[in-house]
């Protein structure tokens, strides 16, 4: 049976997630990023991607594989690329850092592009090309993350389910983003139905064995979108990214030079929490670089238009561009909450005992 959940203000859960990082020994600029990241994700409806997150920061914070005295470094730069060692910082952190850089050089020469290595965890990849679009950019972002997912044909892993975004502004409508992994759910997702007391959908993951599971327990394994478009996908975003920056993800565990953790939960599995490495690509471009700024957004506004004007088969009442469920959501949640469900709620509590914080109202 599904556990109740809890609804709270995403204003709350902000200030709630923050001093818990802050406690924790993050400084206070970097919570606000890492907070703000978690709760736009939660409000968003991207729930496997928000604050149910913090227990397994915090723990990585414990164990030193979140660094909280990071140097982030530009290793080469030209005047469109960076190459970012982030030395172990929060995700949420240089990313952030990384595509405010971006927007400086694609103000400059029309197009900026920073390759990250050694990044830890960065939450939905859709905060960071948001701001490219809210800045009237096209914004690009990726992670390559462990070893996760199945190839197309095979049984055991071999790729990862690399997310990525990819948003553009738009004139009466809010901006287009495609937020997606190349699984067909992402790793997180697993966590949330196990803390919603749910079943898998079909075809999501295989267990150890290599079997189909709806048990989110048991999924370790999670399978390519599309077949082998998915997986192939994945694999060529680790070109360009992990191995661009001379630290592939995939080449050491195909060759037995590094153990795989699966997607066992990372929360209470320090050996799994070290091997989140990741690395990223983050791109914006100026838009008016190309065409006219204000044209281009009317001709966003006129393909959303279309799109949604399309006949529609039987049992669809409406036709929906990519960010647009998240968009209706996050005006819903803003206005009435965001729920939490309970096994969530009771893993936050935990936290908050231990650091002295009182719980947000409502939980």
């Amino acid at each position: 049976m599904a556990g109740e959940t809890c609804v709270i203000a995403h204003e709350q859960l902000k200030d709630f997630a923050q001093k818990i990082f802050i406690k924790a020994g993050v400084s206070s600029r970097d919570a606000d990023q890492m907070a703000d990241v978690l709760v736009w994700a939660n409000l968003r409806g991207v729930d496997s991607h928000g604050v149910q997150l913090i227990p397994w920061y915090v723990q990585a914070i414990d164990i030193g594989h979140f660094n909280l005295k990071y140097q982030i470094k530009v290793e080469k730069e030209t005047p469109a690329t960076l190459l970012i060692e982030a030395d172990h910082s929060p995700g949420a952190v240089v990313t952030i850092w990384a595509m405010n850089k971006v927007i400086e050089k694609a103000k400059k020469v029309g197009i900026g592009w920073a390759a990250i290595r050694n990044t830890n965890h960065q939450a939905v990849m859709g905060y960071y090309s948001h701001m490219a679009a809210r800045r009237d950019m096209a914004g690009i972002a990726w992670v390559c993350g462990p070893v996760n997912t199945v190839p197309y044909g095979a049984k055991a892993m071999g790729v990862s389910n690399n997310p990525i975004a990819i948003s553009v502004p738009a004139k009466r409508h809010l901006p287009l983003t495609l937020d997606m992994a190349t699984s067909i759910a992402a790793a997180a997702k697993l966590l949330v139905y196990r803390d919603k007391g749910l079943p898998l959908p079909p075809g999501w993951a295989l267990d150890k064995d290599g079997n189909p599971t709806t048990d989110p327990a048991k999924g370790v394994m999670l399978l390519p979108i599309a077949g082998p478009k998915g997986s192939g996908l994945s694999l060529m975003l680790e070109c360009l990214a992990s191995v661009m920056v001379d630290n592939p993800k995939l080449e050491p565990v195909l060759h037995g030079r590094e153990k795989t953790f699966g997607s066992e939960p990372i929360a209470g599995n320090p050996d799994r929490i070290r091997q989140h490495i990741q690395n990223s690509v983050i791109a914006a471009i100026d838009i008016a670089n190309f065409t006219d700024v204000a044209s281009y957004k009317e001709h966003i506004d006129n393909l959303i238009d279309g799109i949604k004007a399309l006949p529609k088969v039987e049992g669809f009442t409406e036709i929906f561009v990519p960010g647009e469920p998240e968009e209706k959501t996050a005006i819903e949640r803003a206005q009435k909450g965001i729920p939490i469900p309970e096994k969530t709620a009771a893993s936050l509590q935990k936290v908050a005992e231990r650091f002295g914080i009182e719980l947000p109202p409502g939980m």
